[in-house]
């Protein structure tokens, strides 16, 4: 510090402030990363920012808002993505689960079909209460894509209701 320009004509407390200043960033940034690495997401690029919500995609724009808030993981509720396949739910969850981590919630990307069997399975050997979908603490969820070709929301909104009664 002594060799830095700028911080020659700062006192001992401001460059005390600014080292921990950037310990703490760090220390968030490496926390981000391994929330990150954990949810591990399909496509671990994806940003709401980055959604499209023009009209023809069909995506209303202030509930991507109001989900961006990530208010509905702080009062544990679910969001069900169904659509036909090509119209973005895997890029839709991802970024829903990327939001997440940065606001500090621990995320488990599973998609229904593997998450329905990892359930079967610990069921079968004894393992289903120690699943990372259960075991969780408040700020973990699982962002489960219901990937039903024609878009059957009666059965995926099913699904999502017996994934919540498990948990209990």
């Amino acid at each position: 510090q002594h060799h830095d320009a700028p911080t020659t004509g700062l006192g001992f407390d401001e460059r005390f402030s600014m080292l921990v200043d950037a310990e703490h960033l760090f220390r968030d940034n490496r926390a981000l990363t391994r929330r990150l690495k954990e949810a591990r997401l399909r496509i671990p690029h994806a940003c709401l920012e980055d959604l499209d919500t023009t009209p023809r995609r069909g995506l209303e724009r202030a509930l991507v808002r109001q989900l961006a808030t990530g208010r509905w993981v702080a009062e544990h509720h679910h969001v069900l993505i169904t659509g036909a396949t090509g119209v973005g739910k895997t890029y839709l969850a991802c970024a829903l689960g990327q939001q997440a981590c940065r606001q500090g919630a621990r995320v488990l990307y599973r998609r229904v079909p593997r998450l329905f069997d990892e359930l079967a399975l610990a069921r079968a050997d004894g393992s289903y209460p120690h699943l990372p979908v259960f075991v969780a603490a408040e700020t973990l969820f699982a962002v489960a894509i219901a990937l039903i070709s024609g878009a059957d929301e009666a059965l995926a909104y099913d699904s999502l209701l017996a994934l919540g009664r498990e948990g209990d």
